[in-house]
């Protein structure tokens, strides 16, 4: 028998420490490979932690609300496997944090429909309110930004396990103008005032709305609420950065169109997931990726990175309105089905708010789908420092000239537009043109044949 040292995983690129939430293990509890031992709180998002090994919990290191560093040992599991020997009751030496990146990155995440690749400021040493109520590291950081008191958080009625204040809870009670000007404690806002229906997209994003709203002779007076604030400021501060230039190219996807029809039912009935359109464009975005690596590049300073990974951001669109953007890892070495299955199994979490934190990190380029909600095209913002995003269009059924050896004629298609905003500083008109090329071109020589 040996001791294996559980550990507190890295996170992210600046993610130094998290809070220990919940215990899902006891002492003497029998732990197989991959459970849940412990849950843990950052400054962005919660997550379990599950074990590297089979065996059975022997120690535990840390107490519910302790803040534990990156790289620490949290807990001691005793297994049959063969693993290097723990030093009981000793913690690693912390792994060093890296510095903290730009605000505007750190904004991306709950805000802008792009890829987020880092988190915001440490977290910071959770406090007990006078009822002994948890609230994770995200939720004091608003409360903190937004001078709400522990008092007046205990007012709030939270829907996390055992009541607790989740993220969409405080973020709730802010845009519901529930929360006063003077910061005073009032009463929780009733459940029906923070809900939405499942997939509804709010028309006020980004406004506050209830006491907070004036009314003046020839209209109302609505400010921001704090998510309006982070859009507004990570846009101005992307705009200001970045020599943003577009390219737009229109795509005929019938082809793809027919082929995804004709296949659509036998893949969901053997792999169990949906075939959407969106795996198909992400794999022509890698294959585009990996023929101009120049794209695939950030800009620090006058200095330029190249980034050996192709990790592509994907917004996902929440239930009230907002984006998150989680990033599809080594997106290149991914075939369609396993393209499918990370959109679907992303696109799902994002929903539920289940995504771990390095899933919303590190990406290298982005693709948001504008015509999701209907847009023809669109112009998006660069999220920073990435120096590259495309837009995807509606697709619609339009007439179009089609070219044959007998002559041309007039027949329906299905096509869309891509729209490519890239950053000039570094990527010419050339380059960023035939980019968008080079996706346009793999989707109209899609195979009809081929198989998935």
């Amino acid at each position: 028998m040996s001791k294996f040292e559980l550990k507190l995983p890295r996170m992210g690129e600046s993610v130094a420490e998290a809070t220990l939430t919940t215990w899902l293990k006891e002492i003497g509890d029998t732990i197989e490979l991959d459970e849940p031992v412990f849950e843990i709180a950052t400054d962005k998002v919660d997550s379990e932690v599950p074990s590297e090994v089979e065996g059975v919990l022997v120690e535990k290191l840390y107490d519910i609300d302790d803040v534990i560093k990156v790289g620490d040992t949290v807990a001691i599991i005793e297994t049959e496997q063969s693993v290097e020997v723990a030093q009981p009751k000793t913690s690693t030496a912390p792994v060093e944090a890296s510095k903290a990146t730009k605000e505007s990155a750190a904004l991306v995440e709950e805000t802008v429909k792009v890829a987020k690749e880092t988190v915001s400021a440490p977290v910071h040493q959770v406090q007990k309110s006078n009822s002994d109520r948890f609230y994770s590291p995200l939720v004091k950081n608003i409360a903190k930004q937004e001078g709400i008191s522990i008092a007046e958080l205990d007012t709030i009625e939270g829907t996390g396990n055992e009541g607790r204040v989740t993220k969409n809870d405080i973020l709730a009670y802010l845009e519901n103008g529930k929360k006063t000007k003077t910061q005073q404690p009032v009463a929780p806002a009733p459940k029906e005032a923070v809900s939405s229906s499942a997939g509804q997209i709010t028309s006020d994003v980004g406004m506050a709305n209830g006491s907070d709203v004036k009314q003046i002779e020839d209209g109302e007076v609505v400010p921001l609420s704090r998510m309006g604030k982070l859009i507004a400021k990570h846009m101005v501060s992307s705009v200001s950065t970045s020599a943003h230039v577009q390219s737009f190219i229109e795509v005929d996807v019938t082809k793809i169109v027919n082929w995804r029809n004709k296949v659509k039912n036998a893949f969901e009935k053997r792999e169990g997931e949906k075939l959407t359109f969106t795996p198909i464009f992400m794999e022509a975005v890698a294959k585009a990726l990996k023929k101009y690596p120049l794209m695939n590049i950030s800009l620090d300073g006058d200095t330029v990175i190249k980034k050996k990974n192709i990790n592509i951001g994907m917004a996902a669109a929440l239930p009230d309105g907002n984006l998150i953007v989680p990033v599809i890892k080594n997106a290149d070495q991914l075939n369609l089905v396993g393209m499918a299955k990370v959109v679907n199994d992303l696109a799902a979490r994002s929903r539920e708010n289940k995504l771990k934190p390095d899933e919303v990190q590190n990406g290298t380029y982005t693709v948001t789908n504008v015509g999701t909600f209907g847009s023809v095209f669109g112009t998006p913002i660069i999220n920073q420092p990435q120096v590259g995003i495309l837009a995807l269009g509606a697709i619609r059924k339009i007439p179009s000239v089609i070219e044959t050896p007998e002559g041309d004629f007039i027949g329906i298609r299905s096509k869309m537009y891509l729209s490519h905003s890239y950053d000039h500083r570094v990527v010419n008109g050339a380059l960023g043109s035939m980019f968008a090329k080079a996706v346009a071109d793999y989707l109209e020589a899609w195979d009809m044949d081929r198989e998935v």
